[in-house]
């Protein structure tokens, strides 16, 4: 079986991370079709403990524990190199060290990196003879470019430097790698644009939905009090646009609708809320809740799911979980980015405070005179027809699988032999998830 280096910039499990959710669904297949040699960081120390069931999917592994005060300061040090300042924050001689010495084997012919920074280990003269594909999932430099255009200076200008050099090295390791993947294909589009000397190699592939675990749950025991609406927001609470969105969601669009429906509650579901997140539970009706061990009850016994991101880059897997479960999703055209989703027919967009308002007090009303209007519950069945159609991981994973040059008749004695890896062992079963970013 042939051998594949695969790079990440994070430990990809458990699956809790909009980023980890990607990464783990690729491990997986991966390890169905090479002996898989994974290098990466941890930068969580609970995460240590599933060290273990990862290694079971691979061939070799080595694991760095990334001390996030040390990273920064490396990142710090890009300011006097004039190189982006994410590539050095995951740079660890250890790692090189690593990738160098099972390089030199001469068995590893494929490698795999996870995000830009992770493919500075492969990027050398040892790397030239590999088939490199970069996944870079989202344009990231774009995101530093909007982080830019919203923070005050001197923060603004030390983004817009970042999302400038960055691009540079996107650029550059599009051109040297055999293929570079995103998202969806509007993410694909967008880097064409930027790095149109990369554009024939430029492709994409979905995220996947686990549409039998986020399922429309009709019944289950909920988590708000009796006689209580709800509004959920879910994700990563330490992620800046997650933070932007509640703050700018409560400040513009709250106090209109609590005022119209008094006993009406917004839930902010997700792990590790900063200050500024936490502060918001003061004001009343907001409820911030930090990690919760299931994110599906809070989805399932909201009347709407809001999604106000105002920066955004890639897929939000938090629309897509919401949809899954056959719920109606409100959202600006930022969160939707990458998901062929209709307005209107399988989800709600507003383009700002107004139109949140209007959408949100619609769907509060009807709820209100006891049933559900017909209209939202044909909404969230087509919202969840949707993902099933467009976002399943097996299917979209042949994209990668296509990049890696496996073979249609590979993918079918993959599909039709054991789950075993070449790793020999198991795959470790999924945990309860966390809410993705």
């Amino acid at each position: 079986m042939r051998e594949l280096l695969f790079l990440a910039h994070r430990l990809p499990y458990p699956p809790n991370k909009g980023d980890k959710i990607r990464s783990w669904h690729m491990l997986q297949y991966l390890s169905r079709h090479f002996r898989v040699h994974l290098g990466c960081f941890i930068d969580d120390d609970d995460d240590w403990r599933h060290a273990k069931s990862v290694a079971a999917l691979c061939a070799s592994t080595r694991f760095i524990g990334l001390q996030r005060g040390t990273a920064r300061w490396r990142a710090m040090q890009a300011l006097l190199s004039r190189q982006a300042m994410s590539v050095h924050y995951y740079r660890d001689a250890r790692l090189l060290q690593w990738v160098d010495g099972l390089l030199s084997g001469g068995k590893v012919r494929h490698a795999l990196a996870f995000s830009g920074p992770m493919a500075q280990y492969i990027d050398g003269s040892a790397g030239r003879a590999l088939h490199r594909v970069i996944d870079f999932v989202d344009v990231d430099s774009d995101k530093w470019r909007q982080y830019g255009d919203s923070k005050p200076w001197p923060m603004s200008l030390l983004y817009r430097r970042e999302a400038q050099l960055l691009l540079q090295y996107e650029r550059h390791i599009a051109q040297q790698f055999t293929a570079a993947s995103f998202v969806s294909p509007a993410e694909a589009a967008l880097f064409r644009q930027c790095a149109p000397m990369a554009r024939r190699k430029t492709g994409y592939f979905n995220n996947g939905v686990d549409t039998a675990y986020f399922t429309p749950q009709p019944g289950r025991a909920g988590v708000y009090p009796a006689g209580v609406q709800a509004l959920v927001f879910t994700g990563a609470m330490d992620y800046w646009p997650n933070i932007d969105a509640v703050q700018w969601f409560v400040r513009h669009v709250w106090p209109a609708l609590r005022r119209e429906f008094p006993r009406l509650q917004f839930y902010i579901v997700g792990s590790a809320p900063v200050p500024a997140v936490t502060a918001l539970a003061r004001i009343p009706g907001v409820v911030v809740t930090g990690k919760v061990p299931d994110i599906r009850p809070y989805l399932a016994g909201a009347a709407l799911a809001v999604a106000p991101l105002r920066i955004a880059r890639g897929v939000q897997n938090k629309v897509l979980e919401a949809m899954a479960m056959g719920k109606i999703v409100l959202a600006t055209p930022q969160a939707l980015e990458g998901i062929a989703a209709q307005p209107g027919l399988e989800l709600l967009l507003a383009r700002d405070e107004a139109e949140f308002i209007h959408h949100a007090a619609r769907v509060l009303r009807h709820a209100q005179d006891g049933a559900a209007e017909a209209g939202g519950v044909a909404m969230g069945a087509a919202a969840r027809q949707l993902v099933l159609q467009d976002y399943d991981w097996e299917r979209n994973l042949r994209g990668l699988g296509a990049m890696l040059g496996i073979s249609a008749e590979a993918e079918a004695e993959a599909e039709a032999g054991s789950n075993t890896p070449a790793g020999g062992a198991a795959a470790p079963v999924q945990p309860v998830r966390e809410p993705s970013t």
